[in-house]
Parts: C-alpha cells; structure tokens; sequence
C-alpha cells in the first residue's frame, strides 16, 4: 500500500510517500475496525509512531521491517505518560505482552481507543486491561489494582475493599467471586460514560 502525506511538514514543502503493508495480522476483535478506519488516520498514527524513532523506522515497509519499539518509548507519548494505566494498555496491545510494540500493535492501540471504535470492542479490551494476573477474570485483586490506579493510591486498603466488594456483588451475575467478560459487558451497558472515557485523542 502506498500512503501519500501531502502536509507540508519535512521534505521541504514535498509530498511524503510511505510505503506499508501490514506486518502481522492484526487481532481477530480489532481487524475489522482497521480495516474501517480512515487512510488519513492511519497515516497520522505511522507519522507519531515513527517520530518516536526517526532512526528505527523506515518509511518503506513494503518489505515488512523487523522493527518493534521499546515500551519506554510509547509510554513517552503525551497522549498516554500521564495514564495510570499505559503500561498496562502497552502491555495488553503488545505482540508478546511486554509493552514493546511493532507499527501494527500501535495502529490497534490507537484504533481501539478512538472514538470510532464500538462499545462492545471497547469493553472486551478494557476487560484484557484490568485481568492483571491475565487468567480471563476480573478477580477481587484486578480490582483493588484497577481501583488503586483510577484513584491515585488515594483511598485507604479498607476504603479499596469496600469498593471492590461492592463491584462483584453488583456485577457478578453467576457469584463465583468473580467478573467474567459477560458480567463485565453487563456492567458496561449501565454506565453511559464509558466510551468516552475509553478513549484517547491522537
């Protein structure tokens, strides 16, 4: 695929060409909305992830590039260094777990976390986000970890367990102690704020 950037930034005023193919196939959840999102947005996303590493990231990736930029680097993005949660987002969108990222790992962060993005790929990823421990559950100790990002570390142990209990007595549709993706979802519908607080602007 051949991108054409014709903002006047760099070359001297001179239309940019970047050539791209996919390095890896995106995840199943998240495909559909790359393929959905707008050429101009994602060519505005390989610009931010190649200005983190000029030197790494070549604007040709027809050949498919073995380039896959350290954690330290994506959690320096304006966009997420002030989030309690970045290393956890990185965590999660990264090929192997380990916040490092490749271009196709940023590209589904970033589309993911728009606002084009529906609600149920929005709640499924942010599900993935709070399992801490990653074995598909929300247990009480995602939760206290979850609680204790959201607030800064600001509420008392017991202020945290209440909290948290009071969740999974919400939330927990089959009362096994702990939230399933479903009960997750179902928490989801009942709180209209959660996309746009999902969300962030690049």
């Amino acid at each position: 695929m051949l991108l054409s950037d014709p903002s006047p930034s760099g070359n001297g005023g001179k239309e940019r060409k970047v050539r791209w193919r996919r390095q890896t196939p995106c995840s199943q959840r998240s495909k559909g909305l790359i393929h959905q999102t707008s050429l101009s947005f994602c060519l505005r996303l390989f610009y931010r992830y190649r200005d983190l590493a000029p030197q790494l990231v070549p604007l040709d990736y027809t050949d498919k590039p073995a380039v896959t930029l350290p954690y330290e680097l994506i959690a320096s993005m304006p966009e997420l260094k002030d989030n309690p949660f970045r290393q956890r987002i990185a965590e999660v969108f990264s090929e192997h777990g380990d916040g490092n990222m490749t271009l196709d790992n940023f590209l589904d962060m970033f589309s993911v976390l728009s606002e084009m993005a529906p609600r149920d790929l929005k709640a499924y990823y942010a599900f993935k986000i709070y399992d801490f421990n990653n074995d598909d559950y929300i247990c009480k100790s995602d939760l206290e970890k979850t609680v204790n990002k959201l607030t800064r570390n600001e509420l008392t142990p017991e202020e945290v367990s209440l909290v948290c209990e009071k969740v999974i007595y919400e939330a927990d549709v089959d009362n096994d102690g702990k939230l399933s993706l479903e009960d997750f979802q179902h928490m989801i519908i009942r709180a209209p704020d959660f996309l746009s607080t999902f969300h962030i602007r690049i």
